[in-house]
């Protein structure tokens, strides 16, 4: 089983320790960690291991546009969980997470390169994508970055953006355009992996066991919201995977309002309250819908329930 990146809070008041200095580190919120991503992450491993570095990758919580526009709606592709389970797949030993505070983004590009990232982190080198910028109001770019790197014996590198078919960049306001649109399946090609909502399973009204359809209730917290209605699924609990259908948005039949995640798992049975699940939409089923009574939801629920049993079926 491969090792998930182990998870570094960077304090911005006193250096890290030794044990965790001399890494190169690719830099960047990497939401999503999409296929742009990997190959910039691949590339900063490579140089990893030619200088016989650590490989990290350093990301900003909270994310600049939740601290810059707080009242966006929720847009994030990827918790930090995710995001160190995924990286350690790439190969990445240490995941650092830098405050997205004002005591770091008001600082000038020289302040972040060499004292955040030199002096408090002790990076031997740093990798990024060409459109990297840094500092107070995105002041500073790879130009600047490969000088102010330079002036205190870091190695910067830059890759060029990897392009899709269609020769179009990609990108975490793709995945989000898709998801949001009703095709998981494109995400998926985007992500290259399909798109995954992690959280605990809370307790609900109950009222789905009454339908014979118990299902596992995960709020959405953070992460984008996509298109409203039933999906095929497949959870991963402790390492297992079950098969299921999902549905995403607010039960009006039942007058919902809470925006949540209901899964049904196929061939499960037990007690999941307060587990962490991770939940991956494979396909759109339907839009979500207000129906006239239980009975009709429930005779829907059994036709979405042998839809997505055929999906999987068609694709095991």
């Amino acid at each position: 089983m491969v090792e998930h990146a182990k998870i570094i809070r960077v304090p911005l008041e006193c250096t890290l320790g030794d044990a965790y200095r001399g890494a190169l580190a690719v830099i960047g919120n990497m939401d999503g960690v999409h296929r742009g991503h990997q190959e910039l992450i691949r590339y900063g491993v490579t140089l990893a291991q030619k200088t016989n570095s650590p490989a990290a990758v350093v990301i900003f919580d909270p994310h600049p546009r939740q601290v810059f526009q707080p009242d966006t709606p929720p847009f994030l592709l990827t918790g930090i969980e995710t995001k160190a389970r995924i990286l350690g797949e790439l190969g990445v030993s240490w995941l650092f997470v830098l405050p997205f505070i004002e005591g770091l983004y008001t600082q000038t590009p020289e302040t972040f390169v060499k004292h955040t990232l030199g002096n408090i982190m002790g990076l031997k080198g740093i990798v990024t994508g060409t459109d990297f910028k840094f500092g107070a109001g995105r002041s500073g770019d790879v130009a600047a970055l490969a000088r102010l790197a330079g002036e205190v014996g870091m190695s910067a590198d830059t890759i060029e953006p990897v392009l899709t078919k269609e020769g179009e960049k990609f990108s975490s306001s793709g995945i989000r355009l898709a998801l949001q649109n009703g095709e998981p399946e494109a995400a998926a090609h985007m992500l290259g992996r399909p798109f995954v909502i992690r959280g605990e399973v809370i307790e609900g009204r109950k009222l789905a066991r009454t339908l014979d359809f118990p299902t596992a209730n995960v709020s959405l917290g953070e992460y984008v919201r996509p298109t409203f209605g039933v999906y095929v699924v497949c959870a991963e609990i402790d390492g297992t995977s079950f098969a299921g259908v999902a549905n995403i948005g607010r039960r009006p039949t039942v007058d919902g309002e809470t925006e949540r995640l209901e899964v049904h798992l196929f061939d499960f049975e037990g007690d999941l309250y307060g587990q962490t699940i991770d939940v991956s939409l494979l396909s759109f089923l339907r839009p979500e819908q207000k129906f006239d009574g239980l009975d009709e939801l429930k005779a829907q629920i059994h036709k979405d329930v042998a839809a997505a049993k055929a999906w999987h079926e068609a694709h095991s």
